[in-house]
């Protein structure tokens, strides 16, 4: 079986894994941020500084990626991530995670994605804090904008069998100016019923997709088993950031009772 995160083994998935701008500039913050606009001094700053310095962290992302998250702890609170990823190698990818997709799309978050290998071997402690995404690509939620269908489904193969810990340093959905408050632990999605079909049609309508069809057309994507320790919430193991400022992440109401946190494991 070939390692999920093979991710340089085949043509289609090396043009999956390039941009070039594809699939983009359809999707603004939902921000305003106080500020005056960039000074005609800071912009020439800003224009040298992009031709004199090399930037190889930035360099190294090369795929796109868009879905959608929750807080652990409370589903009712769901958001559109935008993944820009880089590979660090066959078994792990980070991510820095955006409200949207234009040039000042506001800095939301990270994801690390490890293979089901290093999933296997991390701490059991550890592992609540990581979700699978299974479900996500195989109800086609979980999608890479701009690129050929074939290349996108030879990209999800790839990614079913790897999980993702998430931290959402900007909230979004409720901080509408300024990054207030910790951070949060977020988790990914895992059967249908759960999302809020409103903000997939929303997503699905900028990009001019169907989500469905994708899910159509992922349905022969063998599911892998899920390894025992993600997507713990479903337990009721809720790990999550207690908040000292006192800042509210609790959008969309009170935690249902499946994903309630043990006395062992507090969330705000």
């Amino acid at each position: 079986m070939m390692n999920p995160l093979t991710l340089r083994a085949a043509a289609p998935v090396a043009l999956a894994l390039t941009l070039a701008g594809c699939g983009a500039n359809n999707t603004a913050s939902n921000v305003s941020s106080p500020g005056e606009e960039p000074t005609v001094k800071l912009q020439a700053l800003e224009a040298g500084a992009a031709a004199l310095q090399d930037r190889p962290p930035i360099e190294a992302i090369n795929a796109y990626v868009d879905g959608f998250h929750f807080y652990n702890g409370n589903m009712k609170g769901q958001m559109e991530a935008h993944h820009y990823c880089a590979i660090v190698n066959d078994d792990l990818i980070q991510c820095v995670i955006y409200d949207g997709n234009v040039k000042d799309a506001r800095l939301m978050g990270v994801e690390y994605i490890v293979s089901g290998k290093l999933f296997a071997q991390l701490p059991e402690n550890e592992k609540p804090l990581w979700h699978s995404h299974v479900h996500e690509v195989k109800s086609g939620t979980l999608i890479a904008p701009g690129i050929p269908e074939a290349a996108e489904h030879e990209l999800m193969e790839k990614l079913i069998g790897t999980y993702g810990k998430t931290l959402h340093t900007w909230h979004t959905d409720l901080q509408k100016t300024l990054p207030i408050g910790v951070p949060q632990v977020m988790m990914g999605f895992t059967a249908d019923g759960q999302i809020d079909p409103a903000i997939v049609a929303a997503r699905d309508q900028r990009f001019g997709i169907s989500t469905e069809d994708r899910k159509r057309n992922r349905a022969d994507i063998p599911p892998p088993p899920i390894a025992e320790g993600a997507d713990a919430w479903q337990q009721g193991k809720v790990v999550q950031i207690a908040d000292p400022t006192g800042t509210e992440h609790r959008h969309g109401g009170a935690q249902s009772d499946a994903a309630r946190p043990t006395a062992s494991q507090p969330a705000r």
